[in-house]
């Protein structure tokens, strides 16, 4: 009699734990809620690219459907000398894409931030001539598109070439010493590279109107000469009550209006203020982390709230969009491991990212994935 007793109680407790594992499968997921519509991605750092942060990659792999590197794909780390390249990272992370089944965008190809000092330099130190750049950046975006050629789905080929302050080309080496064409050219190299790969152009602060003015002129004069370019990237690194939703929305149509697709990348909302004018002075950067580090034990309902109406208002505009948005990619995972937690002033405790510090999705998530079902 006993041992019937057990049996039952063993048998209940199995369908317990059966029921309890398929009511937490059922959950809805934001990769569930926004098929069909538009890709929702993340950022991936290298602790999650190799999977030391098994949470994060539990998360990862369960909410997304779509990744980009975070850093290990830019020139600098992935082409830190002449003729040497380091796959090491960048393998792993495209490894991961394939394996767990995410829409992979290699980020980015050229970008005047963080380009080696060597890339633009001869022997002895001075510029190099049109024809060296040229050929050195060809190499470089055949190398490494070339070997993810049918992995990566897309590639930022060109980010962030417009001028904040008045919209025009930004000075860098790559215009000084190749001239404008240099933008024509790496969409071309690209191209060749991959013929079925999707090729973005990526930059920030689009919404303002005037450097949005010279990005679509760039754009409408890339797609004149025939060059391909797939869609633009809109960069949403914003805070609670800048830019405007209407801003935003004004930048999704004037691109649309070209017959590019529109990515929304890197988007996470900062609830801390922002004041670029501190600068690099330390003294002053203490000062004012003092006085801007505002929530460092937690977010208060009245700012929460905020910030959940933010996030909505922001993902309602995308699914009004979902014909011409084709991905929206969050910076990072959860809130510990944002970059806005150090910038631009290092050490504050921000919150701008759809997950906690535990890993836990905030409660807006679920109210982000209700409007994606009901649209």
């Amino acid at each position: 009699m006993q041992k019937k007793k057990r049996n039952l109680v063993m048998a209940i407790g199995v369908l317990l734990a059966i029921s309890s594992s398929q009511i937490y499968s059922q959950q809805p997921t934001l990769k569930d809620a926004f098929a069909g519509k538009f890709h929702i991605g993340t950022a991936l750092n290298a602790q999650q690219i190799t999977g030391k942060d098994t949470a994060a990659v539990r998360v990862i792999k369960s909410q997304f459907d779509a990744i980009v590197a975070e850093n290990c794909m830019k020139m600098g780390p992935i082409h830190p000398k002449e003729n040497v390249f380091d796959f090491s990272l960048a393998d792993k992370f495209v490894e991961f894409g394939v394996k767990n089944h995410k829409f992979i965008t290699g980020h980015n190809l050229v970008w005047h931030s963080q380009t080696p000092s060597w890339f633009f330099k001869d022997k002895n130190g001075k510029d190099v001539s049109r024809e060296v750049l040229i050929e050195r950046m060809k190499k470089h975006i055949y190398t490494v598109v070339g070997r993810y050629k049918g992995k990566i789905k897309g590639w930022d080929v060109v980010n962030e070439v417009i001028d904040d302050r008045d919209g025009s080309l930004r000075k860098s080496k790559f215009y000084r010493i190749i001239g404008e064409d240099f933008i024509k050219l790496a969409f071309q190299f690209a191209h060749e590279a991959d013929p079925k790969a999707e090729l973005y152009y990526n930059d920030y602060s689009l919404t303002n109107s005037v450097k949005r003015k010279g990005a679509v002129a760039m754009v409408k004069k890339l797609k004149e000469q025939g060059v391909r370019i797939d869609a633009v990237g809109e960069q949403c690194h914003i805070g609670l009550d800048t830019p405007t939703l209407e801003e935003y929305e004004q930048t999704i149509k004037d691109f649309a209006a070209l017959g590019v697709k529109v990515m929304i990348t890197e988007m996470d909302i900062s609830v801390l203020p922002m004041d670029w004018s501190v600068g690099a002075d330390v003294s002053a950067q203490i000062q004012y982390k003092n006085k801007s580090d505002l929530y460092v034990n937690g977010l208060p309902d009245s700012v929460n709230a905020v910030f959940e109406k933010r996030y909505m208002d922001f993902f309602k505009l995308f699914l009004k969009y979902k014909d011409v948005i084709t991905r929206v990619t969050l910076w990072g995972v959860d809130d510990s491991q944002s970059w806005k937690n150090g910038w631009p002033i290092p050490g504050r405790t921000d919150y701008p990212l759809l997950f906690d510090r535990k890993y836990q999705a905030k409660p807006v998530v679920e109210k982000i994935i209700k409007a994606a079902q009901q649209n």
